[in-house]
């Protein structure tokens, strides 16, 4: 695949230079990052709905539905049928300044090659961390690169976070689910609530599976049938440690949110 089907786009049209520099260090935006299959996007209400409510929270306003799904449309156009996105919600007011409480939001979308994420199983260090500001995917997060560097020196493949009350909540870039043979175990603490993550949860409904949301610790996790992580990436890679607890690869826990990932429409965008 030519590098060139990929590329950057602010506002529905081709990114200059002069355009990105002044983000190369901005941190005060959000973004939501998406597969594209075939020109299509499964779960495209909750990349939206996620983009919305995320420019509500730090702006205090949001662009339409309409306006934001124009601009990755043309991105999409643009670039081959299969492919990964990147959308950021950014003032371009920039940070730093009470000016970025006002004006026109802008968004920034990159493409780049699509990505399956990594074959696992993966075993996952346990980290006490909570990340600020956690149920919004905000940029600029040092911590999460900190703790997978951390987490690879130690021997294990990345890094799962608990909180002060010793909750697991999530890993770096991945939500966690569990298995107790019967039902899907989602944790309960403060994170970051993936659109994957939404999407097998309205599956897994649909399809009529127990699931249901607990506070999981760190000492709890030895007595499940299986884990995994989810992301943009995938809907399921089995974990086999997290911390000093090992778990069994639960090769049919993965299946099971793969076939409910697979059940979710694809979608035109644009």
């Amino acid at each position: 695949m030519a590098a060139e089907t990929y590329g950057a786009w602010i506002n529905g049209r081709p990114a200059a230079a002069s355009e990105l520099v002044p983000l190369a260090f901005a941190g005060f935006a959000h973004f939501t990052a998406m597969q594209v299959r075939g020109g299509k996007v499964r779960g495209f209400d909750l990349h939206l709905a996620r983009l919305r409510e995320a420019s509500m929270a730090l702006f205090r306003r949001a662009l339409p539905d309409a306006e934001v799904e124009a601009r990755l449309a043309a991105a999409i156009a643009a670039g081959p049928e299969d492919l990964s996105l990147t959308a950021t919600v950014f003032s371009p007011k920039g940070e730093f300044t009470a000016d970025s409480m006002e004006g026109e939001l802008a968004v920034l979308v990159r493409t780049f090659a699509p990505s399956n994420g990594p074959k696992g199983p993966l075993r996952l260090a346990a980290v006490e961390y909570e990340r600020p500001l956690a149920a919004i995917k905000h940029v600029g997060e040092i911590g999460k690169t900190l703790f997978l560097h951390e987490a690879k020196r130690q021997g294990f493949d990345d890094a799962a976070f608990y909180d002060r009350h010793e909750r697991l909540s999530e890993a770096t870039i991945w939500n966690l689910a569990f298995w107790d043979g019967e039902a899907v175990i989602w944790p309960k603490a403060p994170m970051l609530r993936g659109t994957t993550m939404g999407i097998l949860q309205r599956q897994l409904q649909r399809s009529g599976i127990p699931q249901r949301e607990e506070a999981v610790t760190l000492e709890k996790v030895r007595s499940f049938a299986g884990a995994a992580v989810m992301n943009s990436w995938t809907p399921g890679i089995a974990v086999t440690a997290i911390g000093p607890y090992a778990l069994p690869e639960a090769g049919p826990f993965i299946t099971l949110l793969h076939e409910a990932f697979g059940a979710e429409p694809l979608r035109d965008v644009g």
